[in-house]
């Protein structure tokens, strides 16, 4: 594997770190308590828990996509680039988590992405229907589910339903369809909007553009993931500082005659 992007560590302070780092931790702790909580705690056959119910799996779909994001920022060096051997440890935990991942073959892709974004040689792209949400959703699918991870989530599964017994459905529930779900979130707002073709047109080799969404939004569909090109500006820039930057940007650019 390669060494993190060494960018990161000339372009992050300390406290930067700490804060990736504890927003990282709060991401994670907060996915775990809801999926150990939903999952073997509460009885949700008690009457009045299933209007909560949709309320639990929304948030922990965006809990979800908040995992993949924490170790997307390790794929780039940013939440620990004092230590490569710590931060991919981070981004592991993180993918294991959310569906089993290899760490390591996402590493590769993703980079791959950044060095050919949009063109026939980029993972996350579908030359053949690069305006097409479902083809190109499903060969993204393919991409990163394989018999890897279906084996490694089948045995989890089989481990839990001899925990479980009965409550075996709370998996599904609360773990399954929440994976499920942030898996189209983070394709729809992550990768099939920056880099459909279409219009606006691309403008430089990035072949990416962002979405024009305020911060709140910004964070709820993506953990601003959706200001996408300027992400490949500066793909070391961790998640939470991406608006900053997106301002730093506009605020640079000429006035309009």
């Amino acid at each position: 594997m390669a060494v993190a992007n060494p960018k990161a560590a000339v372009n992050l302070t300390r406290g930067e770190i700490v804060t990736g780092l504890v927003l990282a931790g709060l991401v994670v702790a907060a996915w775990l308590v809801v999926h150990i909580g939903a999952i073997f705690f509460v009885d949700w056959s008690q009457p009045g828990l299933w209007i909560v119910a949709p309320l639990v799996i929304a948030l922990q779909t965006w809990l979800s996509v908040g995992l993949f994001i924490v170790a997307h920022d390790s794929m780039h060096g940013s939440l620990y680039p004092a230590d490569e051997r710590i931060n991919a440890w981070i981004g592991r935990i993180c993918v294991a988590l959310y569906a089993g991942f290899s760490y390591s073959r996402l590493y590769g892709s993703h980079h791959e992405h950044h060095r050919y974004a949009g063109t026939d040689r980029d993972p996350d792209f579908d030359a053949n229907h690069p305006t097409a949400f479902w083809p190109w959703y499903m060969k993204f699918f393919r991409t990163y589910f394989g018999w890897r991870e279906f084996g490694v989530l089948t045995v989890v599964v089989l481990v839990y339903m001899l925990l479980l017994w009965q409550r075996w459905p709370n998996i599904l529930l609360f773990w399954a369809l929440p994976a499920i779900l942030s898996s189209f979130q983070l394709f729809y707002f992550g990768t099939f909007l920056p880099h459909r073709q279409g219009e606006p047109p691309f403008t430089d080799q990035h072949r990416s553009r962002s979405n024009d969404f305020p911060w709140l939004l910004s964070l709820l569909t993506c953990f601003h993931f959706g200001y996408h090109h300027e992400h490949h500006e500066r793909p070391w820039v961790p998640w939470w500082k991406l608006p900053a930057f997106r301002d730093s940007l506009t605020s640079k650019r000429p006035a309009a005659v």
